[in-house]
């Protein structure tokens, strides 16, 4: 599947804080010391076990910060489901020390982004016989905000806002400071621009009732039930987005898509999922 990407100088950003980390003041020094200068090599990367594939430009990334000569071959595309083990993603040749020295940073992008873009397709698809869309969170690990959610598109599902600076999220405590819903909904209404979405979280039915007379984009229905989520959409009647969170996760995402709910968002994508297993072994002979 094609897959849009991100902003190139993030990308190039966090490639290169990583690899200022990994190679400290001197290098590479076991490379260095074992294999001898204009050493060719081929590697392959590939998944040791199925899943969704996702980081094959940030793992050529890596690569191609190091010797931006290396031949970088791509045998998948994010977002593909790869169903069969020990099945090749990538093919990269050239400097044997610059594949080595990247190797582990390349591994590492691949593992953690194509964990999250599974873990990220299994929700998808426990909802898919409903209208609920899965998104993620704020909840992401520092420096890694859009590699992170674009790991989620590549497994299907929405991004939530990238941050505090694109939508008015009202939370709890931004209620209790302002003195209230109506209070707050007032004061963001008179601030946000006309492209800028509002959105607001209740912790109870009679909140959300609230909101309905205030008027917003979209009300967070924040550690319901499903029992009252239920109630929550016919309360709301379409006048408002409605969107779960809290206590999701792949036992209860399918009967809180099942409520009606618009949107269901989950920190556990970016924050929570397991990795997926990624080798890279040189191709000999």
């Amino acid at each position: 599947m094609a897959m849009t990407f991100f902003n190139p100088i993030h990308l190039d950003n966090a490639v290169r804080a990583a690899l200022d980390e990994d190679l400290g003041r001197a290098g590479d020094v076991t490379t260095l010391a074992t294999i001898p200068a204009g050493t060719r090599a081929t590697a392959v990367m590939a998944l040791r076990k199925p899943g969704v594939v996702c980081g094959i430009p940030v793992a050529e990334a890596a690569f191609r910060a190091i010797d931006p000569t290396l031949k970088f071959e791509h045998l998948a595309e994010d977002g593909e489901h790869i169903l069969g083990n020990r099945a090749l993603v990538a093919r990269v040749s050239g400097d044997a020390r610059a594949i080595l020295t990247a190797e582990r940073l390349a591994l590492n992008y691949m593992c953690h982004l194509s964990g999250i873009a599974t873990m990220t397709a299994r929700y998808v698809a426990l909802v898919a016989h409903t209208n609920a869309k899965i998104c993620c969170t704020r909840k992401t690990t520092p420096g890694l905000r859009a590699l992170e959610k674009y790991a989620v598109r590549a497994g299907g599902a929405m991004n939530h806002r990238f941050g505090l600076d694109d939508a008015i999220l009202i939370k709890d405590n931004h209620i209790a400071v302002c003195g209230g819903i109506r209070q707050a909904l007032r004061a963001a209404k008179k601030s946000a621009g006309h492209l800028v979405k509002i959105e607001i979280e209740v912790d109870t039915l009679d909140q959300l009732r609230e909101v309905l007379d205030e008027g917003a984009d979209y009300c967070l229905l924040d550690n319901m039930n499903t029992a009252q989520m239920r109630e929550a959409v016919k309360i709301a009647g379409g006048r408002v987005k409605l969107e779960a969170s809290g206590g999701v996760n792949a036992e209860t995402v399918k009967a809180i898509a099942e409520t009606g709910v618009d949107l269901i968002s989950s920190g556990a994508l970016t924050h929570s999922a397991p990795i997926l297993d990624v080798g890279l072994d040189i191709e000999i002979g």
